[in-house]
């Protein structure tokens, strides 16, 4: 199978390099020359536009960073829609809604190609080792087809259901995971301001019933002070504003989400669009005249987990 990846972020960069480093015939496009550079120096193909990409691979799969750069990038002249035909498939493994993933998702019916979303969930750092978890929604003839593909991308691989069923999932675990790592910054004030040692409280939390997976990833970065998860503040502000949306198109009031919007929204004016989404916690810090810092924490997380083929859940 001929695969083409658009979108060599944080996340896209690290599936695709799965991709390749598998040994799958691979085409890539990304607006940004030197990553496609770095791709064609391991061995991938270059496409100049989306429509060409779509032409030569058999599944197409993008990874980009919000639902208006998706749409342009499949909708545009030369875009994927222009290259799509009988047999194709088209993954989308942005964080996107189900609305818009079923809209663009006619659109490629209507080429005789097949839509599936299929956003990943798992952290940056363990996307390179394939160590991470995909949600895929659509027909589950073609998610049987592009499995051997997920499996190497991902070690955990759900079939959620029905087109946009895999984004509606993803986004209510990102919320939660926003939920966490708001709820960690204030955590780590309280435990400060009691004199607690901190590389303890780390472990006393990593074991007790009010662990996460938050917890154990950033909570590390957090406590090293270089907050870098490879995830940046408006990508978390996309995505709690699509399950805050979600909740009011299904008319159901909720109480913590608006207040989660509110918290990301002060964070990214307070820090910056592009900072890292786990300096959310630095809205504490400040406040409160404190720092999280302990020793002994790594400067940025790494995966050392063995890479092995996944499976599905």
């Amino acid at each position: 199978m001929k695969i083409g990846f658009i979108g060599l972020g944080n996340v896209g960069a690290k599936l695709a390099g799965s991709l390749l480093r598998n040994g799958f015939d691979l085409t890539v496009k990304d607006i940004d020359q030197n990553l496609t550079d770095q791709f064609k120096n391991l061995g991938a193909k270059v496409a100049n536009s989306g429509k060409e990409l779509a032409e030569q691979v058999d599944l197409i799969i993008t990874s980009l960073p919000s639902l208006k750069v998706s749409a342009e990038v499949m909708e545009a002249e030369n875009g994927v829609l222009e290259g799509l035909s009988e047999n194709k498939i088209w993954l989308e493994m942005s964080t996107t809604d189900e609305a818009e993933v079923k809209r663009i998702g006619e659109k490629v019916i209507a080429k005789n190609a097949t839509p599936l979303d299929g956003p990943v969930s798992g952290g940056c750092h363990r996307a390179a080792t394939g160590n991470i978890a995909i949600f895929v929604g659509g027909e589950r003839k073609a998610f049987e087809k592009v499995l051997p593909v997920l499996t190497v991308m991902g070690r955990k691989v759900l079939h959620t259901g029905e087109l946009g069923t895999a984004s509606t999932l993803k986004v209510i675990t990102n919320y939660l995971a926003s939920v966490h790592l708001v709820a960690l910054g204030e955590a780590w004030t309280v435990a400060k301001k009691s004199n607690l040692d901190l590389e303890k409280t780390f472990k006393g939390i990593a074991a007790s019933s009010g662990n996460s997976f938050v917890h154990e990833t950033e909570s590390q970065v957090i406590l090293n002070g270089s907050y870098n998860i490879n995830f940046t503040m408006d990508l978390v502000l996309k995505d709690t504003g699509l399950f805050d949306d979600l909740a009011k198109k299904l008319n159901a009031p909720l109480e913590i989400s608006p207040k989660i919007v509110e918290i990301f929204k002060d964070g990214q004016k307070k820090y910056g669009s592009r900072a890292w989404s786990s300096m959310i916690v630095k809205r504490m810090e400040d406040l409160n005249n404190i720092d999280f810092r302990a020793k002994g924490f790594p400067e940025e997380l790494i995966d050392n987990e063995p890479e092995e083929k996944g499976f599905e859940i």
